[in-house]
């Protein structure tokens, strides 16, 4: 797999390529029954999503919100997201009215503080989109085709995990973004090479959870804030509800692990994501792939509880999917694994995630 930029697009070049028996399906566990994905027999069809008061879930994942669009399982859409801001914020940084965009303009006026249809979270998130023939127990297939940088700018704020050394006179920081060359200038000769990628996608959680706070991860995903899920990448979320109703949101140009600051560059994306319901594996924690890496995952308050099971994640998906046992799977991920935090902030939940490098199997 390759990526290719063009004008700020990051984008994908070929396809996922199936390899050792898997394809684009990490955590793969056989049903039995059904077919491996849904499929019309028809090319998939371009769904343009925009992001407005109509087709935003502003703060929430929620089992009964109401989808802002339908799609057929291995349908595009291509979907404008919106930065984790609100005008005055950006305008009080320096950012002219001008570039302040008028779908944020909207979305926030429309939502105020203390409207019932924002929160308890922060994100604009653009959905609900329901998948057809998603069913609870399924897998959401989510490829990430291409990402779009639709602004020249990012802000960083500043508090997070070791919040004492925010200078509080500082206020928030816009980054300027080149989308030529792909980077952002911190300082004099510090330069930020971009990766962006979408924060928070995620699906409704299971109905019994109640409409749920778009910052912390969890079993539906949402704010994983994993940094490998650009372009080219694809994530499996496990379905709880009918349609699965996806969400997407929260783009941030470049990131490094932990978060710790509790932001990154923080900026507005578009992107050309592929939904599909997959019948044949079936996923206790969301899982990706992306062109070198498997990718396990899991979140929980307590770091250690968080990471023994995203590693036990790791050895289930080895020894499912790799010939072997979990004695071997364990070794292997101590081995070749690398266990790193995904984020530290998005409280109350805290993320771990396990890479295993795709190159050490030859078959």
């Amino acid at each position: 797999m390759r990526m290719a930029l063009t004008c700020g697009v990051v984008v994908l070049t070929s396809s996922l390529v199936a390899s050792n028996g898997l394809g684009a399906s990490p955590g793969l566990r056989q049903s039995g029954t059904g077919p491996a994905s849904i499929n019309t027999g028809q090319a998939p069809k371009t769904h343009r999503l925009e992001a407005t008061p109509e087709t935003v879930a502003y703060g929430y994942y929620w089992s009964e919100a109401k989808p802002a669009l339908r799609i057929a399982s291995g349908d595009i859409i291509d979907v404008d997201t919106l930065l984790t801001s609100n005008p005055t914020t950006l305008a009080r940084a320096g950012v002219p009215d001008d570039k302040i965009q008028t779908s944020l303009k909207t979305v926030v006026a429309a939502f105020p503080q203390g409207n019932p249809g924002r929160g308890p979270g922060g994100h604009i998130l653009t959905g609900p989109v329901y998948v057809e023939g998603a069913m609870p127990g399924n897998v959401l297939e989510v490829k990430v085709l291409s990402i779009d940088l639709p602004i020249d700018y990012g802000y960083n704020g500043c508090s997070g995990y070791v919040r004492a050394n925010c200078d509080s006179r500082a206020g928030t920081r816009i980054l300027q973004l080149d989308s030529k060359t792909m980077t952002s200038e911190f300082a004099p000769g510090i330069v930020i090479p971009l990766q962006p990628f979408f924060g928070s996608m995620g699906v409704a959680p299971a109905p019994e959870l109640g409409r749920v706070s778009s910052n912390p991860p969890g079993r539906h995903a949402g704010n994983l804030d994993n940094r490998s899920l650009v372009a080219g990448s694809t994530l499996f979320i496990p379905v709880f509800v009918e349609g699965a109703l996806f969400e997407v949101g929260d783009g941030h140009a470049a990131q490094g692990d932990g978060e710790v600051d509790q932001t990154a560059i923080e900026t507005s994306l578009r992107g050309r994501l592929q939904l599909t319901v997959r019948k044949d594996m079936t996923l206790t924690w969301p899982r990706a792939e992306t062109a070198t890496d498997y990718i396990t995952m899991a979140t929980d308050p307590d770091l250690t509880v968080a990471t023994k099971a995203a590693i036990q994640e790791m050895v289930d998906f080895l020894s499912e999917t790799k010939g072997l046992t979990k004695h071997q799977a364990y070794q292997l991920t101590s081995i070749a694994g690398h266990v790193a935090i995904t984020q530290l902030v998005d409280l109350p939940n805290l993320g771990v995630h396990v890479k295993m490098p795709k190159d050490i199997f030859k078959k």
